[in-house]
């Protein structure tokens, strides 16, 4: 009996320490809880959006053909297709020898031209003495005169034609006439270019900042649309990356397909754009107006769906309240319909039961 009793008490012993232990476990697990804490709505104003989809394209004139001027082979080129040039930049050399022999054949003109232009002159100073003392009819000084004047005009003629050579040697070098990227290169070092082409086309140039974003905005929303409006958009290639501009257009005429009208809103993408293709498909929100908001944390949403609701902080304890929520801010979200600007709202610190 008494080893019996003995083994009872220690049992409970055991029995009641380990209560102990699990009632001191949960003070300290609740001594440890985050106290609630909350914050009231702060009143913004935010952008009105009209929100659209879009796409990215080569503006007008953004995209430069550049030919030769001069036939002849391509002694050197500088660039490739995805090579970036800037204004000037030389792009390829054209072989200069046949120029370089005319230039040279007219210079020698020139020299023999001055010649006869100064025996012209010596020629018709002998015809004037003549004339005077008698010796001369006058119908030859005038023959001399004509030849002297002749003389000087094609002197003149063959210095236009050395200017003219002069000229023709520089397209042999031929330069980007806008800063860019080649996009295309119609021939390669040691080819004959022909000038006398109707398309003589060497290469072409993209310009740096060669696209816009095109955004096709419901008949319903164009109305609110104007030109210098601020723009945010993203790419299915960057989703997280906003990107700005500003509205520049919007074309007269729309769009319609299956039946849906939409019109063309053109927009300049503000900033670094070189990292922007052709044809990439655009999320766009057009930034309307301005009007006032409640906006409270992201994080004191509750709920995955619709409708959300959130905690708001009574005097009775937390109360559940189903929200409506609007436009985005970075980490707060509007509030449209549900809650004051007076509220409490809990954003950190309820209990799991409590918001079930």
């Amino acid at each position: 009996m008494k080893r019996i009793a003995l083994v009872s008490l220690v049992l409970l012993g055991i029995t009641a320490g380990f209560l102990y232990w699990v009632l001191a476990e949960r003070a300290t697990r609740a001594s440890r809880a985050d106290p609630i804490q909350s914050v009231r709505p702060e009143a913004l104003q935010i952008s009105s959006n009209v929100l659209a989809t879009g796409i990215v394209r080569l503006r007008v004139g953004a995209q430069v053909r550049v030919g030769a001027q001069v036939s002849g082979i391509v002694r050197k080129l500088n660039v490739s297709v995805g090579t970036h040039v800037e204004k000037g930049y030389v792009i390829a050399e054209i072989d200069t020898r046949q120029v370089d022999a005319l230039i040279a054949q007219e210079r020698a003109q020139i020299a023999e031209d001055e010649v006869g232009v100064r025996k012209a002159g010596r020629d018709l100073a002998r015809g004037r003495d003549m004339l005077v003392a008698g010796l001369l009819p006058q119908q030859q000084q005038e023959d001399l005169q004509w030849a002297a004047n002749a003389a000087r005009a094609k002197l003149e003629k063959t210095r236009s034609d050395l200017s003219a050579a002069e000229v023709t040697r520089t397209y042999c070098r031929i330069t980007a006439p806008i800063s860019g990227t080649i996009a295309s290169v119609a021939t390669q070092e040691g080819e004959t270019v022909a000038s006398a082409f109707a398309t003589p086309t060497f290469v072409t140039i993209i310009d740096n900042h060669a696209v816009e974003l095109i955004a096709m905005v419901d008949e319903a929303d164009i109305a609110s649309v104007r030109p210098a409006q601020n723009v945010t958009f993203t790419v299915e290639a960057y989703p997280s990356r906003d990107l700005q501009g500003k509205v520049q257009r919007i074309n007269p005429t729309a769009t319609i397909v299956s039946g849906v009208v939409n019109y063309e809103v053109v927009i300049a993408i503000a900033g670094d754009s070189n990292f922007l293709k052709p044809d990439m498909t655009a999320n766009v929100s057009i930034h309307t107006a301005k009007r006032n908001a409640l906006l409270i944390p992201i994080s004191a949403l509750r709920g995955g769906g619709d409708p959300k609701y959130l905690y708001v902080l009574t005097s009775k304890g937390p109360l559940r309240k189903e929200v409506s929520t609007g436009t985005r801010e970075g980490a707060l979200i509007e509030i449209r319909k549900g809650i004051a600007a007076s509220d409490e709202v809990i954003v950190s610190g309820m209990p799991e039961d409590k918001q079930k």
